[in-house]
């Protein structure tokens, strides 16, 4: 008797189904870990670190941006999970999701993403003084990328606070 069970395609389907009803898991853990990562990166990119012969610079700089970035989306999308979870009844509130609601508001949201993005513009903005300080010519590429990254990621997440923050009200409509 042949059988009927199918060893990659039941244990893609059982990991899924365990992943989609976890968004902890599958959202806030990884999340919080690139986050943490990105910023061990920024703390020993920005000085320019130089660990085992290896010098963490500026390239080092651009790949903890691309871990903060997707690990703030990624713990975003956690939280729009878990409010659409309790929204739907799928899940009960509980006392830390509902203490979260009261400190994250949209105003608080907007005003946070705003001061994010107006330091990121602020600091490409000064890049770009600098560079007209030069007559627009060639600039010194480790010094002027320390600022530009995070300026960019500053704005980034400034944009991105601002959309999850109008996303996080209107999924918590249901709460009201």
């Amino acid at each position: 008797q042949t059988p009927h069970l199918r060893t990659f395609r039941d244990g893609w389907r059982t990991l899924r189904f365990f992943l989609m009803y976890s968004p902890r898991w599958l959202f806030l853990i990884p999340g919080v870990l690139l986050m943490l990562i990105g910023l061990v990166g920024y703390s020993l990119a920005l000085p320019g670190v130089s660990i085992g012969g290896a010098t963490l610079d500026v390239h080092t700089l651009l790949f903890a941006s691309l871990a903060i970035l997707l690990g703030y989306q990624s713990v975003q999308f956690a939280t729009f999970a878990k409010t659409f979870a309790i929204a739907e009844g799928l899940q009960p509130s509980n006392p830390r999701m509902d203490a979260l609601y009261r400190w994250v508001t949209l105003e608080r949201g907007l005003a946070a993403g705003l001061l994010m993005g107006a330091v990121g513009a602020a600091l490409l903005f000064w890049t770009i003084v600098i560079w007209w300080q030069n007559s627009f010519g060639a600039m010194e590429y480790a010094k002027t990328m320390r600022v530009v990254i995070p300026g960019f990621t500053l704005t980034a997440l400034g944009v991105q606070t601002i959309l999850s923050s109008f996303m996080l009200s209107i999924l918590g409509m249901a709460r009201r």
